[in-house]
């Protein structure tokens, strides 16, 4: 009802009781006396806390195992301390030479002199050496060659130059102290230059020589060959899957034994005898002698080139395709085929129109998990891709194993994770993720 002195609504009698009600009992409580408000709130919070705990060691293990080695690869691609860290007197004279015809003046070479005693003394004067010789061909022995000729040798009196020349003539090349300017800051971008065949030279930036260009062509080759896989792996998955889905359990449980058999075998046993059976003189080749094929004197190459890596690589990533497709068409209900048939439809657009688009989201799945495997594949493309059908993790693994630079590993690793990156977001932007199923 309406006040008429002051023309609002006024409570009415039941309004006001209810009212008085909540005033005298006060707030609900819970069991223990605590209001129901505080009581839901904390019950929340320790539900947060126990969840927390729950996955607490498999965020640490993500952690420890995936962020924090991405990062110090990132890291390290950019990192370049040694150079600024063992010579910091030389670094700091440097700064006022430009590059020219005359090597730098006499100041320089006396930096030289005392943070090469104090980089022998330390035992640090071999990995500055080592870090040039990635720049420039010859500086690791320069380095070494000074340090045998005993520095605390030098006269005095006699200018720091000509006794560093007495030891190698080298060391009057501006070339020489060009690279030791150019890559004395403790950040560098020359790891990245060189993962994509460039270089720095005192014109700029420039392609490397003709025969030194690899990357860019390793980077092509490696997504060339993993769609190329990919796409195999469908052609021969899709069929055994569907087999897979549509047969009685029985029969589909023992083929699917068959298919997960290569799990069971060693990869590199299983790669091995791929050596066997595609080289030259190998069952394959023997075979199609045999049955006439092919001539004994035009044996095919199917080993050591990008045939052999396509080959191997399809057998042992297959499982990967044929799994999620099965767990797919498994779902896939057989009466919506049956009613397109019984609408007119013949077999092939039953299947077109009906079967394959709900297939989709499991060709996705396996399609991402399949070119994620091969893309970082080493192993395979090293005992049977010789020349042609090596990847570019192959020569990550040699500058890590073999070069031990680690510096131009960690660059082309970061090139390579950023490529896949870019391809993941260009697939979910024609295709969409969500739309990737597992079954």
């Amino acid at each position: 009802m309406t006040d008429a002195t002051t023309g609002t609504f006024a409570p009415t009698p039941d309004e006001r009781r209810r009212s008085a009600d909540r005033d005298a009992s006060g707030p609900v409580l819970a069991a223990d006396g605590t209001p129901l408000k505080i009581s839901l709130a904390r019950a929340l919070r320790r539900q947060k806390i126990r969840a927390l705990l729950l996955i607490a060691p498999l965020l640490l293990f993500i952690l420890l195992t995936f962020i924090v080695p991405i990062g110090q690869m990132l890291l390290r691609s950019v990192g370049n301390e040694i150079v600024s860290a063992t010579i910091p007197r030389t670094v700091v004279a440097l700064e006022d030479w430009e590059f020219g015809e005359d090597p730098p003046g006499e100041p320089v070479f006396e930096a030289l002199y005392e943070d090469m005693l104090e980089a022998t003394e330390a035992k640090i004067h071999t990995r500055l050496g080592s870090r040039l010789n990635y720049e420039m061909s010859g500086m690791s022995s320069l380095f070494r060659k000074t340090n045998e000729r005993r520095l605390g040798g030098f006269e005095e009196g006699v200018p720091y130059s000509e006794q560093f020349a007495e030891i190698d003539e080298d060391w009057l090349d501006p070339e020489v102290w060009f690279t030791i300017q150019s890559n004395s800051d403790t950040i560098t971008a020359g790891y990245f230059l060189a993962a994509v065949d460039l270089q720095r030279t005192p014109e700029g930036i420039e392609p490397v020589a003709g025969f030194q260009q690899i990357y860019v062509k390793l980077f092509i080759r490696t997504l060339i060959l993993s769609v190329t896989i990919t796409f195999t792996c469908l052609l021969l998955g899709y069929p055994i899957a569907y087999l897979l889905a549509t047969l009685p359990a029985r029969s589909a449980n023992l083929l699917l034994i068959l298919v997960l058999l290569p799990f069971w075998t060693s990869l590199l046993v299983r790669t091995s005898a791929w050596k066997v059976l595609l080289q030259q003189q190998g069952v394959i080749n023997d075979t199609l002698v045999w049955i006439g094929l092919v001539g004994d004197d035009g044996r095919l190459a199917l080993i050591n080139n990008a045939t052999g890596t396509v080959i191997a690589m399809t057998h042992i990533l297959l499982p990967f395709m044929i799994l999620p497709l099965y767990s797919v068409m498994k779902t896939i209900s057989p009466s919506y085929v049956r009613a397109a048939k019984s609408l007119g439809a013949t077999d092939f657009t039953a299947f077109r129109r009906v079967y394959f688009p709900q297939s989709v989201p499991g060709i996705g799945a396996g399609a991402i998990l399949v070119f994620i495997l091969a893309i970082g594949y080493y192993i395979t493309p090293e005992l049977v891709g010789g020349t042609d059908g090596t990847f570019i993790s192959n020569r990550i693994y040699y500058h890590i194993s073999t070069s031990l630079n680690w510096g131009l590993a960690a660059a082309l690793a970061s090139i390579l994770l950023a490529v896949v990156l870019v391809l993941y977001w260009v697939y979910d932007r024609l295709v969409g993720i969500d739309n990737v199923k597992l079954g």
